[in-house]
């Protein structure tokens, strides 16, 4: 395994992190569908492999991700890095979700129980809540990291206009500042390039990937004909929008790369992230020992150049405005133009 600084933190993570979203069971149950006994093999596999870095959130399987973690990281505590988070619905009550102090208080206690833990070391806000001032929640996760419920904290699925205005409000309070953002990234969604990875850049804000393999789609099982086959994942959670049939050209040339690597496509997948210097650590979840073992393998893939361009080339997303102006001004002939 290898290991990366966590942004501008001193937290030390696993290139590869394990995801435990599948653990439990529950309304979603081609995503919920790991049993204690099978979670035991699967993360017993992840430490020995020297993964470090584990994520889950308070509203996976209704709490029962958290508590099925808890219980194997427990003999571990010391040697492991746990994140969690909150924000999404976990209760039928009108306020049991969100971002306000109330929320994120109930919430963190919560998962410290579940997760059997006396400490967070990493909390992750979910989401967006357009409905609590930006103040309260960012004033909450500071106390948080005061009281010692919270080593460090970050955040999921913000555009970058609003991460920036966080950061901002946080380093003029002096108040504790996210070192992370957990962002969907793949080969078919390469959409945070625009604005969210420059931003991350430009502020040290460590990058941690979810869904790398776009829900299972980029793992070389699905195929024209199979897709919409109703025992598959993707029949049943599948929210990632991309075109398919784009999605399955890449699918192609990614399959050309794997045989001559003599690897799955998973792993070509994995690897093209690996190799993106802005990303730390990238979650894999798997609900067998076999698809672990073929995602932990991702690590000693190495892509050449020419095949990280063709990638690179395959799937670059489309410009937007201002930001292909901007680049587009910075072309010699272009200032000529306007000058």
């Amino acid at each position: 395994m290898k290991y990366v600084q966590l942004g501008k933190s001193g937290l030390i993570v696993s290139r590869l992190a394990f995801g435990a979203m599948t653990f439990g069971s529950g309304k979603i149950p081609s995503v919920y569908k790991v049993s204690q006994d099978q979670a035991k093999e699967l993360v017993g596999q992840a430490l020995e492999a020297g993964i470090n870095f584990f994520d889950t959130a308070d509203a996976y399987a209704d709490g029962q991700s958290e508590e099925i973690l808890g219980r194997l990281l427990g003999p571990h505590r010391k040697e492991v890095i746990i994140a969690t988070k909150a924000g999404n619905r976990v209760g039928s009550g009108l306020i049991e979700t969100g971002l306000s102090r109330k929320h994120l208080f109930s919430a963190c206690d919560a998962s410290l129980a579940r997760l059997n833990t006396d400490y967070i070391d990493l909390y992750i806000v979910h989401k967006a809540d357009p409905f609590t001032p930006l103040e309260e929640t960012l004033e909450a996760l500071n106390d948080l990291v005061r009281l010692g419920k919270v080593r460090y904290i970050g955040y999921s699925n913000r555009p970058a206009w609003m991460a920036a205005q966080a950061l901002q409000m946080q380093r003029e309070r002096g108040w504790a500042t996210f070192i992370n953002g957990q962002m969907y990234y793949s080969l078919v969604g390469r959409d945070i390039e625009h604005d969210t990875v420059p931003f991350m850049k430009n502020n040290n804000v460590g990058l941690t990937v979810w869904s790398p393999l776009a829900g299972g789609f980029l793992s070389g099982k699905y195929t024209r004909d199979n897709l919409n086959d109703p025992n598959n994942r993707l029949s049943g959670f599948d929210f990632l929008p991309h075109d398919k049939e784009w999605g399955f050209t890449i699918l192609d040339t990614i399959r050309d790369i794997a045989r001559d690597h003599d690897v799955i496509p998973a792993q070509v997948s994995l690897a093209w992230l690996l190799e993106q210097a802005h990303v730390d650590s990238v979650l894999v979840g798997s609900s067998k020992p076999s698809q672990l073992e073929n995602n932990l393998a991702a690590v000693e893939l190495k892509l050449t150049s020419e095949e990280i361009r063709v990638l690179e080339q395959l799937t670059r997303p489309q410009p937007l405005y201002p930001n292909w102006f901007t680049t587009m001004t910075l072309d010699s002939q272009v200032i000529e133009a306007f000058k």
